[in-house]
């Protein structure tokens, strides 16, 4: 048999995708930051405004099922130069629309380009890097996360303030993305299963979809990430506005307060936890998924906390919500490490697509349209109880403040189904072992 390799430009390779990552991030975030200007604009309901995230996220989902199919079977390279460009050009273009349905398609149309990214990397990345070293690389990668949120709210206040206009930071997002599409292009690809302690067949594989759902631990990690994507979406869509209406804070610290809840402590938490994951892994098969359970508890506790306070000191609401979200990303970590050894390689660019496609669909999309229907929801109820007549900012503060309680009760259903996952791991990873021993390893090339 031959022995786990790591590619020799693995790591020149991940930064790339890391930097891509960042900026697919940074571009998704743009509208939850200029989220209040647009409202006052269209005098628009929160309703109305989780229904941009909501749109960009279901055709994220769909899209990106045949997108992750065409990365397990063409140019992953390609696959992503191409998205990226078409992201990109569009970010530019939500920049010049005069309407709130006009900018909603151009999400949607941000959305498919998006979509062509993450399984195709994440497929990379197995490829690129052995067993041992996966949870580590995984979380370089998903640095971008956090990364392009942190420099999205700490930068894109400013450039609304700087040019007088929400319309101003579409424009200059756009230019990093179409830089980095170039690049893509001369990535030059491992084999499927590279990285693997077995040689794996590059032959297509019938019924994959199918042989993915087979899986019972990757079926309780979609109902974990369905549930997580929720609470992240609702957070990332709903924060920055929330701190405007309930601490009376303007747009620009808002926004760099939430970047210090969903940005700054993923620098800490992917970097840390993916090392801390990778040591438990070695002690415990299923360590990673119960560590990312552990996580998930104390994540469900700080930001139920941090709610529940009520109108405290702004920065001790930051400090609680922060710890909450310094232990949730481990989910990445862990969550994407498991999905990687419980899949065979031939299969993990679908999967993640499935993956994906839980997660937004049922999750990232629900998020923010249940959270602004349930917002204006409270904020008549809070209307109708002082007796008022009249829907004012006070009301939507409170009706927005309240609705925001779906985060951690998201929260805690995904330490429940990761801790159900953890259960069933073990078996699901062995299986997956020993049918690429049995079946993909030809006899004659084992020898004593």
């Amino acid at each position: 048999m031959q022995n786990s390799t790591q590619a020799a430009n693995a790591w020149r390779i991940l930064f790339l995708l890391f930097l891509a990552n960042l900026f697919n991030f940074f571009d998704r975030t743009i509208p939850a930051i200029i989220i209040e200007p647009i409202r006052m604009e269209w005098h628009l309901s929160d309703f109305q405004l989780g229904i941009i995230g909501t749109a960009f996220t279901i055709v994220y989902a769909i899209a990106g099922l045949p997108l992750g199919r065409l990365a397990d079977t063409g140019s992953r390279s390609k696959l992503m130069g191409w998205g990226l460009f078409a992201w990109s050009g569009l970010t530019a273009v939500n920049g010049m629309v005069g309407s709130f349905w006009t900018f909603l398609l151009v999400r949607m149309g941000i959305g498919i380009g998006e979509a062509s990214y993450a399984p195709a990397a994440n497929s990379l990345i197995g490829d690129l890097f052995p067993a041992h070293r996966r949870a580590r690389a995984m979380g370089i990668f998903m640095l971008g996360l956090p990364l392009g949120l942190l420099l999205a709210f700490f930068t894109i206040g400013a450039m609304v303030k700087a040019f007088d206009s929400w319309r101003a930071p579409f424009f200059i997002a756009a230019v990093p993305g179409l830089i980095l599409a170039v690049f893509m292009f001369y990535i030059k690809e491992p084999k499927r299963g590279a990285a693997e302690t077995v040689q794996v067949s590059q032959a297509r594989v019938d019924r994959p979809i199918r042989r993915v759902l087979a899986v019972p631990t990757f079926l309780w990690l979609v109902l974990a990430g369905l549930c997580f994507n929720f609470a992240t979406y609702a957070c990332n869509s709903f924060l920055v506005p929330m701190l405007q209406r309930y601490f009376l804070m303007p747009l620009q610290d808002a926004a760099v307060a939430t970047g210090v809840i969903v940005g700054l402590t993923g620098l800490v938490g992917l970097t840390l936890g993916g090392w801390i994951a990778d040591k438990i892994h070695q002690r415990v098969a299923n360590g990673r998924l119960l560590f990312a359970a552990f996580s998930l508890i104390i994540s469900t506790g700080t930001t139920a906390w941090a709610l529940h306070a009520g109108r405290v000191e702004i920065g001790v609401f930051v400090a609680l919500f922060s710890v909450g979200w310094l232990f949730a990303y481990n989910f990445y970590t862990c969550v994407y490490t498991a999905i990687q050894d419980v899949v065979e390689p031939r299969l993990r660019a679908t999967a993640m697509a499935l993956f994906f496609a839980g997660l937004y669909l049922l999750g990232g999309g629900m998020g923010p349209v249940v959270v602004g229907a349930l917002s204006d929801h409270f904020a008549h109820s809070a209307m109708y109880a002082a007796g008022a007549q009249q829907m004012t900012e006070a009301y939507k503060a409170v009706g927005l403040h309240d609705a925001m309680y779906l985060i951690p009760v998201a929260l805690f259903l995904t330490m429940l189904f990761l801790f159900q996952a953890s259960r069933s791991f073990v078996r699901d990873a062995k299986r997956m072992k020993e049918g690429l021993s049995a079946v993909e390893v030809p006899a004659t090339a084992v020898t004593a």
